[in-house]
């Protein structure tokens, strides 16, 4: 298989067009979302069954609650109804989850990680994958924008406690946002090719002279929501690359569009609610060069690279999409670790050695262009901060972000989001590779075993979801560790990114002077650019070099 340049840049056109086309209409929409004061039926009637007094907010504390309390039963749900499968309808013969797996499972779904240690269609029937893991794509993605929203009206705030109500945000995102929006895609999907129904189909596989059973299922209406809310679970076990989640060419283009749609339009809404759409447009323009360049090289990487497995193979081959060709799988691979998603339709495992660097790092800059649904919007926030503090160290000027003064307190806080990812990673990970019981899980050897434990763990701490092969295992000691990397790694940075939000919220307004520093436009787009990549990627520099970097080099 070769890499086709044409097609690859052409594909990467249409993205551009179509998501520069539908910034702003969607930004707008999303605005309007999140400042409408009127609820609508459905939502009323969530609010009375709940018991939501819509008309109330939370303070930031009240808030963080709300979302921690919502997802720990979210978790104990999934996991109790997966133990109990079997007497759940829907299952056929399947028996209730292993509790490694479930525990996993539940802890994966609910971070918005989705990250698999079974195989889906062999190990969970229609009711677990509708009613629980379908469910949680939604409440997740929601989870991940609602927190975003909360920090951008702790900026445009000011001398309040209050950042919104939790449960009121979750419904609108669920309700106004996700559902129509996955309602169209799965249509989209359908008409396709992919699979929708609730029967597995038996044929005659006259060349063998047996009997097959393929299975089926509610693929489309999931398979949506799994790339609209950037999850990446898969409904079979080979997600994006299994032709009844991903039958043609314009589907794998069409998922990679849904992937990049909310966080694209997400920076457009952020710059409406704060009055000022330039900021909106500086976030942006720094995630879509992020982007961009990522997508180069990954495309260069996969165009130039012959690592020891694919040159076994005979060039680009065991791994890869052959229905497409090789470019499909280099802007899939790219979006979705650029991305919380971790669907795939290239197995990251068979890429050559800096194609899987890429990928690494793509995960390793924070997931923040464009991002997860919500969190590489406040990645960005967060790093904006960051910023705009270096900024006024460097030329003696106020550090304040939109008329917020940035503090002490505010670098604490923003200063500890940098930091809990890569320590969870490089931890973990140091760990993982210290026992060699636990290591002889990843079959390869040399620095790329150590590719894939870093991988793992990278994918886990930032949410990701996909997997170099062989760190699978559904064993006690990486279900834990795996588990420990979701869970720490997805609500850590939502209590510091609260915490950050009432601290601003809290403030006056500064009024602009000569003194304060402007953050919009290239100059500081420029070093916000210069600080993501500073900051977040160089962290993993030697990780780096022990792994993909070194079977570069030895290729």
């Amino acid at each position: 298989m070769t890499f086709t340049t044409a097609s690859f840049l052409l594909q990467v056109a249409v993205l551009i067009v179509v998501l520069a086309a539908l910034h702003k209409p969607l930004g707008l929409y999303l605005t309007h979302v999140f400042e409408g004061k009127k609820s609508s039926r459905p939502e009323r009637l969530f609010y009375r069954l709940a018991g939501i007094d819509a008309g109330t907010e939370q303070t930031w504390p009240v808030y963080l609650r709300s979302v921690l309390a919502f997802s720990a039963v979210s978790i104990l749900m999934v996991f109790t109804l997966q133990r109990l499968q079997g007497v759940l309808p829907g299952t056929g013969p399947l028996e209730g989850v292993d509790p490694w797996v479930a525990m996993n499972t539940a802890i994966s779904f609910v971070t918005n990680t989705n990250w698999q240690t079974y195989v889906p269609e062999t190990t969970v029937g229609i009711f677990v994958q509708m009613v629980l893991l379908a469910v949680q794509n939604f409440l997740s993605a929601a989870v991940g924008i609602v927190v975003a929203v909360a920090l951008i009206r702790g900026i445009a705030r000011t001398r309040t406690q209050r950042l919104g109500n939790f449960w009121v945000d979750l419904a609108r995102t669920s309700f106004r946002v996700l559902l129509p929006l996955a309602f169209v895609g799965a249509v989209v999907l359908v008409l396709g090719g992919v699979v929708q129904n609730f029967w597995s189909t038996d044929v005659v596989n006259q060349a063998a002279g047996i009997t097959q059973t393929l299975p089926g299922g509610p693929v489309a209406s999931q398979e949506a929501i799994k790339v609209l809310g950037t999850n990446g679970g898969g409904y079979f076990n080979t997600n994006s690359a299994h032709p009844f989640e991903n039958p043609n060419a314009f589907i794998s283009l069409f998922q990679v569009f849904l992937i990049l749609l909310i966080p694209s339009a997400l920076p457009y809404a952020f710059g409406r609610m704060v009055g000022d759409q330039k900021q909106g447009y500086t976030v942006a323009a720094v995630m879509g060069t992020l982007w961009l360049t990522s997508m180069s090289l990954m495309g260069w990487a996969v165009a130039a690279g012959q690592g020891t497995a694919t040159a076994a193979a005979g060039g680009l081959g065991e791994g890869f999409e052959q229905r497409f060709g090789a470019a499909p799988s280099a802007i899939f691979a790219a979006s979705t670790t650029l991305t919380s998603t971790g669907a795939v339709n290239v197995a990251h495992d068979s890429l050559p050695p800096l194609a899987g660097g890429v990928a690494m790092l793509n995960m390793m800059l924070g997931e923040v262009a464009p991002g997860g649904t919500g969190s590489g919007l406040y990645g960005m926030l967060i790093l904006s901060i960051i910023s705009v503090f270096i900024a006024g160290l460097m030329v003696g000027r106020t550090p304040e972000y939109l008329g917020k003064k940035i503090g002490p307190t505010q670098m604490k806080l923003a200063a500890l989001y940098i930091l809990v990812t890569p320590t969870l990673v490089l931890a973990l990970a140091g760990i993982t590779v210290l026992l060699p019981d636990i290591m002889a899980n990843a079959p390869a050897s040399g620095p790329h075993q150590f590719s894939e434990v870093l991988y793992a763990f990278t994918s886990g701490a930032n949410n990701n979801g996909s997997a170099f092969g062989g760190i699978t295992t559904s064993g006690p000691f990486l279900s834990v560790m795996m588990g420990v990397a979701m869970l720490l790694g997805r609500f850590l940075p939502i209590v510091l990114v609260l915490a950050l939000a009432g601290s601003l919220a809290r403030q006056g307004t500064v009024p602009a002077s000569a003194g304060t520093v402007p953050t919009h436009g290239p100059l500081f787009g420029g070093l916000l650019l210069g600080v993501t990549v500073i900051l977040t990627a160089l962290s993993y520099f030697p990780a780096l070099a022990l792994g993909p970097l070194a079977e570069g080099l030895l290729k």
